[in-house]
């Protein structure tokens, strides 16, 4: 098996000359593998550095910026790896931190998606992301907590609606089913896109719990000005499967704010929506589904007057 790490660059040549050192130092010995450095128009240094490297390292240099899902694509195209590990230049890896999810990947067999882990923010320590979910007006948030006090303790792998791309593992012959990062969104998105194309395509994207990474977040430049352009394009293409995943979420805070009282059709309404937010019932409640739909169309609504109508994607 061999590992093909793609890491796009964007200036910031010190903070990438650590991550590849942090990352070469704390591969698992004897594990075949090539690191595979995107340059997408770096003016800091960062290509006469590169022009110093040789194997395992290739190295693409865009001839101009092309955005973060563009340079992946480009480095995982020229990858031949059995998986594909995408990291962030801005990250700090520790010894032990790719072997879990190796250990997700291989568990999940044929169902795996798009396998990410817990990133610590370096700056302070407390965690930043322990899987994407998706909240109560439709938008992707990051989870900043483990799954509880005491289960993360038992559970090594932990399903999740999507997570961030700046350290995700999947297979190869994945990646080049759904066809790589949709280009079409600006920094932003393309990550929890291609989760949700995972699912689509039957796959399970996880969370491996024992693996930590410490992570500079956003240490981009202008890394979040199409914050609200791309969440439009997400929202468009993914408006049923989002109001899907957050309708749990929408039950466990219908009971936190309403006491369970008969409703006119009886307690079984009120049933649904219980065994729903407990994980004991499989369909979302027509209720949460239709909350969570107008919801999103509100926020639709906002985007639509700020952007206009789009052309069909």
């Amino acid at each position: 098996m061999q590992v093909s790490f793609v890491i796009p660059l964007y200036n910031c040549l010190p903070l990438t000359q650590a991550m590849v050192a942090s990352l070469q130092a704390s591969l698992p010995a004897g594990l075949a593998h090539e690191i595979i450095l995107v340059d997408d128009g770096s003016t800091d240094g960062t290509r006469e550095w590169l022009a110093t490297l040789r194997a395992p390292f290739q190295v693409v240099l865009n001839e101009r910026n092309l955005g973060y899902a563009a340079a992946n694509n480009r480095g995982a195209a020229r990858a031949r790896g059995d998986l594909l590990a995408l990291l962030n230049n801005d990250l700090v890896l520790s010894p032990g931190w790719l072997e879990p999810m190796l250990a997700a990947h291989r568990s999940l067999g044929e169902r795996a998606g798009l396998i990410g882990n817990v990133q610590l923010d370096a700056a302070t320590g407390e965690i930043d992301h322990a899987g994407i979910a998706i909240n109560l007006k439709g938008k992707p948030q990051h989870l900043r907590a483990l799954p509880d006090s005491f289960g993360h303790f038992f559970t090594k792998v932990y399903e999740v609606d999507a997570l961030t791309g700046a350290c995700a593992l999947l297979a190869r012959p994945l990646w080049q089913q759904l066809g790589g990062f949709d280009e079409g969104y600006v920094n932003g998105c393309e990550d929890v896109d291609l989760c949700f194309r995972a699912r689509a395509a039957g796959k399970t994207n996880a969370v491996a719990l024992r693996s930590r990474v410490r992570h500079h977040i956003s240490s981009s430049l202008n890394r979040k000005r199409s914050d609200e352009a791309n969440a439009y394009r997400l929202t468009r293409r993914w408006k049923s499967e989002l109001a899907r995943s957050a309708a749990r979420l929408w039950c466990r805070h219908y009971f936190a704010s309403s006491p369970l009282e008969p409703s006119e059709h009886g307690y079984g309404f009120e049933l649904q929506i219980w065994l729903y937010a407990v994980g004991l019932r499989r369909t979302p409640p027509a209720k949460a589904l239709a909350a969570m739909e107008a919801a999103i169309g509100l926020e639709l609504t906002r985007w639509e007057a700020m952007f206009g109508r789009p052309a069909t994607d």
